[in-house]
């Protein structure tokens, strides 16, 4: 246990809006099984944040579970982990209030999503979608994590989180960790197959554009081989040649090859025969972790089993903190 407890924290959640894609999975979810051995992890189903846009609510709960098994299915392993699901555990919207009071209209006002997804959905700019970045810094705040794994586009809402748990610790005395972002050794970022100077993205209009990792082996190789690519015919990674750079980045991460041996494989040889070996690879690498979603999602018990134990283990944790934090602020204690 000491040792446990000398391990530095881990806090990630991801967002139950559908089926993660193939960039999800290698830029992220991936790494979040490996890590459970070098630190101590908490992960979580993040629905209170998918509710700043509509949600339909039949397909918020489908997709809340699909969420959860996808995920044991990639390898969270709960004996090592904590793995909840958000809206189980009310230390996270109890915590976000104390820190709303700790954060500026100004800074909120300033954070580049809030604006991109105003403009997305300007008939629904709810006060919800202003304040999220707040409840995202209570979800890592609620255990004092050491490190968030974060790509390009939340790196703005770990530096507020920062920010906010400074100004905390400045008010009411030092208390919180501030937060470092992890950075996975390999953090390969898959773009479109169709547009490939852009992020695949589940919320594409074009289906040929990403992988979904649920995807069937017939339809990951149609998608691969009407990926974009150029008139060269030569399989190099080489600046201008976005569709094959980003075909061989997928290619390298499901088969663990470096680029100069996959230019010596495919030397000679089209993008035909390359985007057929890359759909081929993918299908092959991702089979078993369907084959055990398949099995998880059907057992729907065992799934309630699983995420009772864990929201229990993440309450006893968070609520630890946050009783702390209350009598920081001033509250009277509950008992």
């Amino acid at each position: 246990m000491a040792e446990q407890e000398t391990k530095k924290l881990i806090f990630s959640g991801i967002q139950p809006t559908g089926t993660f894609t193939l960039g999800n999975y290698i830029g992220a979810i991936r790494n979040w099984g490996p890590l459970q051995d070098e630190y101590r992890c908490v992960y979580c189903v993040v629905d209170m944040h998918a509710i700043t846009v509509r949600q339909d609510p039949v397909k918020l709960r489908q997709n809340s579970l699909q969420a959860y098994a996808l995920l044991l299915a990639c390898g969270i392993d709960l004996e090592k982990s904590i793995l909840f699901i958000q809206s189980h555990v009310r230390t996270h919207a109890e915590l976000s209030w104390i820190l709303s009071c700790n954060t500026q209209f100004g800074e909120l006002s300033r954070m580049t999503q809030f604006k991109d997804k105003s403009q997305k959905h300007p008939d629904d700019v709810n006060a919800g979608l202003f304040t999220y970045p707040v409840l995202m810094a209570a979800d890592i705040l609620a255990y004092n994590a050491d490190l968030v794994p974060v790509g390009v586009d939340q790196k703005q809402h770990l530096e507020l989180t920062r920010d906010i748990a400074q100004r905390f610790n400045q008010r009411y005395g030092e208390f919180f960790t501030l937060p470092e972002p992890y950075i996975p050794p390999v953090g390969a970022k898959i773009m479109s197959l169709q547009e490939p100077t852009k992020k695949m993205s589940k919320s594409d209009t074009n289906p040929n554009a990403c992988i979904l990792i649920l995807d069937d082996k017939d339809t990951i190789i149609r998608k691969c081989k009407r990926a974009v690519t150029d008139s060269e015919a030569e399989v190099r990674y080489a600046e201008g040649k976005d569709g094959i750079n980003n075909l061989m980045t997928i290619y390298s991460s499901v088969t663990g090859k470096d680029f100069a041996a996959i230019e010596r494989e495919f030397e000679g040889k089209g993008y035909g025969d390359f985007k057929l070996a890359v759909g081929e690879a993918v299908a092959d690498h991702l089979r078993p972790m369907q084959e055990t979603y398949a099995k998880l999602i059907a057992d729907k018990a065992y799934l309630k089993e699983c995420y009772t134990a864990s929201d229990a283990k993440a309450l006893a944790y968070s609520s630890r903190i946050v009783r702390k934090v209350y009598r920081k602020v001033g509250f009277v204690d509950a008992n």
